[in-house]
């Protein structure tokens, strides 16, 4: 039964590492270009894509980073803490801006990516 709450645990929390790297990529792209006919409006349907396979790769790479930190350190440190929830939830958010900052400097300042 432990094993099942742990992974449901952590497909909770990768639910909400998704759901931040696609708040972010909404975030970096903008809101969806205005509503044309013809050949262009191919560009609002690839608007979409983009938000949901770049910001699944982003929440992805969130998630593996927490699921690391969780199971090398987190874990044992705060077994026992009366607001354990709120501890890991602040550690997600932290590591959400990190991998956005971080996807941001490297995609627009160092155009790397």
């Amino acid at each position: 039964m432990k094993l099942y709450k742990t992974i449901l645990n952590y497909l909770a929390i990768t639910l909400l590492c998704w759901f931040c790297g696609f708040i972010h990529m909404r975030i970096v792209l903008g809101p969806s270009p205005d509503d044309v006919t013809g050949f262009f409006s191919f560009f609002n349907g690839l608007h979409d894509f983009v938000i949901l396979f770049v910001g699944a790769i982003v929440g992805s790479v969130i998630a593996v980073i927490y699921i690391i930190l969780d199971l090398a350190y987190l874990k044992k440190k705060f077994e026992n803490h009366p607001q354990r929830f709120g501890i890991h939830l602040g550690i997600v958010m932290v590591l959400a801006v990190t991998v956005c900052v971080t996807h941001y400097l490297l995609e627009e300042v160092i155009d790397v990516i």
